[in-house]
């Protein structure tokens, strides 16, 4: 982990279960939004940022069978659960159940209603351009008093990449989003997050700009709360996900089966 040890108790007060090798924390959504807010504001400004991130059924199967992969998300500080069949393995498997999903995209408007509250800022890279930009107008909508210190496209390389990670540095956003994704936003944090001293937390995003500006639709509620969201996204995206969930779904049912306590 890579945690500042100021906030080491803090976060080993919240309990985790293992579910397909992966420590998940047990929160439910407004735990999560009210922890990562407390300690992205309270925590002392140097070293690394805090670094959250979240696995669903995907993950899981690929992290299983690429040890590096596993690696970089077990260095993560917190780890939630985005996905339902993650929550329907503990209650079946696992000593404490999952309270319920924390699916990012449902995370983010909860952290943004308390940072309305407490003042917490947010920065969002990633994505493209025009999605990025679609999703910070989005949020600002919503949240009126949210206060959004910047936002930047996620394809800059080289110099122009480090420019940008010293501006943000400045900018000294409580709460990093970061969309890159899987797994490209979690190597990133490792490579780049000791140039942030001076961000509270960075949370990985995975396509949540996309949701956010409407580009993406979600699956219906009902289908989320069985778990069969990931179909919802094969008949959205049938010749980009359909051959990917074919082969991961076993995997992580195998995974959620063998490594889960």
């Amino acid at each position: 982990m890579l945690m500042d040890r100021s906030f080491g108790n803090l976060l080993n007060e919240v309990p985790t279960v293992r579910v397909g090798g992966m420590p998940i924390s047990v929160l439910d959504r407004r735990g999560a939004a009210e922890l990562m807010i407390r300690v992205a504001q309270s925590r002392e400004r140097r070293g690394r940022p805090l670094y959250f991130t979240s696995v669903n059924g995907e993950a899981i199967a690929r992290a299983s069978r690429d040890p590096d992969l596993a690696a970089v998300f077990l260095a993560a500080d917190q780890i939630l659960a985005d996905g339902q069949p993650l929550v329907i393995a503990s209650r079946l498997l696992c000593r404490m159940p999952l309270p319920e999903r924390v699916a990012t995209t449902d995370l983010v408007h909860d952290v943004a209603r308390l940072a309305e509250k407490t003042g917490a800022s947010f920065y969002l890279l990633g994505s493209e351009e025009e999605e990025n930009e679609r999703a910070v107008a989005a949020l600002r909508r919503a949240y009126p008093k949210l206060r959004i210190v910047g936002r930047c496209h996620g394809f800059l390389e080289g110099e122009a990449l480090l420019a940008k990670l010293s501006e943000i540095n400045a900018l000294a956003p409580d709460i990093l989003w970061l969309g890159l994704g899987v797994p490209i936003e979690q190597q990133f944090v490792l490579d780049y997050s000791h140039l942030l001293p001076n961000v509270g937390v960075i949370k990985t995003s995975g396509g949540l700009f996309n949701h956010i500006s409407g580009k993406n639709r979600r699956a219906p509620l009902w289908m989320q709360r069985i778990g069969f969201e990931w179909l919802w996204r094969v008949l959205m995206e049938p010749r980009r996900l359909f051959w990917r969930y074919l082969t991961t779904n076993p995997l992580a049912i195998y995974a959620m089966l063998r490594y889960s306590e």
